[in-house]
């Protein structure tokens, strides 16, 4: 399957929206769509590229990797040549052999204190031994590295990929050779205004290939995208709800290629046929299911074959809609209590990329009873998904559109949608992802209205199962009135509100009168807080003091208790987490602080309130 094939119902080179034809004319502004994207590599036998690769820094103006006009050199790191020392001529003087080498997957900023605050290329290199098999496939899978990744493999090209947050896999069944091959990657995290996210973020920009590396070899027709799911009728009956329906999508075969889905421990084998997409849609009825739920997180395998290609998954059934203001789960309002979360690792700090990393995250979840997880602001580690899976903690999963992009420009739309194709098509087997959020606090203004609204579309489109959201930000109030009347409100399914009452708008107290005009949908407040370092203790009113923060919350707690539509808490933040604009010596210390945790795993005296919150279900309602 071609990813991204299917070409947009909208008329992108006339508006703000950009259909796939338009998007061929702009392919020399953008990345094409890399034709093959695995689905479930982590459930697949691979060859593990992870470990030590060596390194070498290509300070700006980056000579190494770009021509004076901005080209991408194939000719010189690359090529992964040696100097002549003794004897001449040199290469482009350098040498990955005697390079110092770092840990792959990770950041570069945490790794070498020299890189903590670098922005740019940097190259990777390693070898490794490979002996091709005859009928076979291989294809080097990236977790994601930040921003851009150009890749050679025994100095060929073999993909270029945009992107900090989703995988890619480029194909090398042509370039490897039987016995010692090698990798170049140079990653390019410089920020420009035309990419996704642009320059100004509030998030630390950690570089590097930050997620798993891996070859993974399938034979010529293989299975490289499916959804298996409960069907999703126009309404849920737990009576009813036996029947999963989906596809398969089989690369490379023609049509009337068998496909088989089985479940054994629910009683699930059918047998589906490919058409001339090599896409194999099924319909099987369940002799038994049990539906995924934060209680009862129950993962089924699942066997998918077709001809040479296998492979189990793990995949919960749960269905996921909105009614009115409610949200419902298996036919039952809820009522979502949880915390935002950057893919920031606790105690080591860096990216996330590990299963520690995770599990620590987790166990800050289940300590605060939480039920839910945004994370934010972008796509994280696949790790967090199945994690969630196996915990039952539900989660909201966003692309990192953040405040001010460049949304008049068809190319950038462009990049919103690889992002969204690649976030879906990663994880839409994940039950305990619940929607999808199309962006975060983005300007009131035409374009984006209508650059957000055909995204949104697009991942309904994508996926029909799920609610669409996003994360707004405003209005500032009126005296003690907040009218939320973004119109980008009508794309959404539920509504997320942002809002700083008692931090960066008013005093706390001033959340116990705000009347707030909502819309007729459901809301989350995702985001909403205070700053307190750790071990800072003080009256309430007193700025940065724990007892502060806790105050904030309180009152926040008076106002949200008035809103009847609100069906979620997510404060800001989990997590202390890095921020370049945090600046404040002695408090910040380059951290954004509104954390319920230090980043070094100690709670706040927010925490405690928010613990027993949960436990006692006291602010908010599910209908």
């Amino acid at each position: 399957m071609l990813l991204l094939s299917r070409a947009l119902r909208s008329p992108f080179c006339n508006t703000v929206i950009v259909s796939f034809a338009c998007w061929t004319a702009l392919s020399a502004q953008t990345q094409a769509p890399l034709k093959t994207l695995l689905v479930g590599v982590d459930h697949r036998t691979t060859v593990s590229l992870n470990g030590d690769w060596h390194y070498l820094v290509d300070q700006p103006p980056a000579r190494g990797l770009y021509t004076l006009d901005g080209k991408v050199r194939d000719n010189g790191y690359a090529l992964n040549t040696h100097p002549n020392i003794n004897t001449g001529p040199h290469n482009e003087e350098y040498d990955f052999a005697t390079a110092p080498t770092m840990k792959i997957p990770g950041d570069w900023n945490s790794q070498d204190p020299t890189l903590f605050r670098y922005e740019g290329v940097v190259w990777f290199q390693r070898n490794f031994e490979f002996q091709p098999q005859p009928g076979k496939r291989t294809f080097l899978h990236i977790g994601a590295a930040n921003y851009r990744s150009f890749v050679w493999v025994n100095q060929k090209r073999i993909c270029d990929h945009e992107g900090g947050f989703t995988p890619f896999d480029c194909e090398v069944t042509q370039v490897l050779k039987p016995g010692t091959n090698f990798v170049v990657v140079a990653v390019d995290s410089t920020r420009h205004v035309d990419q996704i996210p642009g320059i100004g973020i509030d998030w630390f920009n950690y570089g590097g290939i930050h997620r798993d590396v891996s070859l993974v070899t399938v034979p010529e027709k293989f299975i490289d995208d499916y959804d298996v799911h409960l069907k999703h009728d126009a309404t849920f009956s737990a009576a009813n709800a036996n029947t999963l329906t989906g596809y398969v999508h089989v690369e490379g075969a023609p049509a009337g290629t068998k496909v088989q889905v089985s479940i054994p421990e629910a009683g699930v084998s059918t047998t589906a046929t490919t058409d001339a997409e090599g896409r194999a849609p099924f319909e099987a009825k369940a002799k038994t299911l049990q539906l995924w739920s934060p209680e009862t997180p129950k993962l089924y395998k699942v066997h998918l074959a077709s001809g040479d290609d296998s492979l189990t998954d793990d995949i919960g059934f749960r269905d996921i809609r909105v009614d009115g203001t409610r949200i419902l789960l298996n036919g039952k309002a809820i009522f979502l209590q949880g915390a935002n979360m950057h893919a920031e690792a606790p105690y080591r700090g860096g990216r996330v990329n590990n299963d520690e990393d995770v599990k620590n995250i987790f166990s800050f979840l289940k300590d605060l009873n939480a039920n839910f997880v945004r994370l934010c602001h972008y796509p994280h580690d696949e790790r967090m998904e199945r994690e969630a899976d196996r915990d039952g903690i539900m989660i909201w999963s966003e692309i990192p559109i953040w405040q001010r992009i460049s949304y008049e420009k068809p190319e950038v739309y462009a990049k919103a949608v690889t992002m969204l194709n690649e976030m879906i098509r990663r994880d839409r087997n994940k039950a305990s992802v619940i929607m999808w959020s199309v962006s975060n606090e983005t300007p009131n203004m035409p374009a984006r209205t209508s650059f957000l609204t055909n995204l949104a579309n697009e991942a309904r489109r994508l996926d029909s199962t799920r609610p669409i959201t996003s994360a707004l930000i405003g209005p500032h109030p009126k005296g003690n009135q907040m009218v939320q009347d973004d119109p980008l409100i009508s794309a959404l399914d539920i509504v997320g509100q942002n809002e700083y009452v008692g931090w960066y708008e008013g005093k706390p107290e001033d959340a116990d009168t705000m009347v707030w005009t909502m819309p007729n949908k459901p809301i989350l407040m995702s985001e909403f807080g205070a700053e307190a370092k750790f071990g800072v203790h003080g009256g309430k009113n007193e700025r940065w003091a724990e007892e502060q923060q806790v105050n904030v919350y309180e009152h926040q707690f008076v106002m949200i208790n008035k809103i009847p539509q609100v069906r979620g808490l997510v404060p800001w933040v989990l997590m202390d987490f890095r921020s370049p604009t945090r600046n404040i010596p002695k408090l910040q210390d380059g951290y954004n602080r509104k954390g319920l945790f230090s980043e070094k795993g100690e709670k706040k005296m927010a925490f405690y309130l928010f613990q027993k919150t949960y436990k006692e279900h006291s602010v908010g309602k599910p209908e």
